[in-house]
């Protein structure tokens, strides 16, 4: 959908490995490091790498995919956002995608929304795995 850099593949799976581990702390230390080496770039990628996870590889193609998620209007920030940008990555809208992390950032909101991210991606792929 977007062309991502492989080193952004593994950085999504150390964060993952991190959180499905319960280490928040090295979550939340992995992607401060993935800013500091790689910016706000970096951190897009490794978002953008967390919804392709999440979504999985069976998605099948064609037509648009709309959101249901009941209630969103009155959802917490990050909660939002994580539907709407997964939503995005789906529709492979990257556009969207990219103005949704955009406003995320400038709202001083980008930290919560990715680890809101990740524990969404974390909470699939519990389920997929029970």
């Amino acid at each position: 959908m977007t062309d991502v850099p492989q080193h952004a593949f593994e950085d999504a799976a150390h964060v993952l490995r991190c959180a499905l581990s319960g280490d928040s702390d090295a979550v939340v230390g992995s992607l401060d490091e993935v800013v500091d080496r790689a910016g706000v770039v970096g951190a897009w990628d490794v978002a953008w790498c967390l919804a392709a996870t999440m979504v999985g590889e069976n998605l099948p193609r064609g037509g648009g995919w709309t959101l249901d998620f009941p209630g969103i209007d009155d959802a917490r920030y990050d909660k939002r956002w994580v539907a709407r940008f997964v939503s995005a990555y789906v529709n492979a809208d990257v556009p969207t995608g990219e103005a949704l992390f955009g406003a995320a950032l400038a709202d001083g909101q980008l930290p919560d929304c990715l680890l809101a991210l990740v524990g969404s991606t974390v909470a699939t792929l519990r389920h997929r795995a029970a």
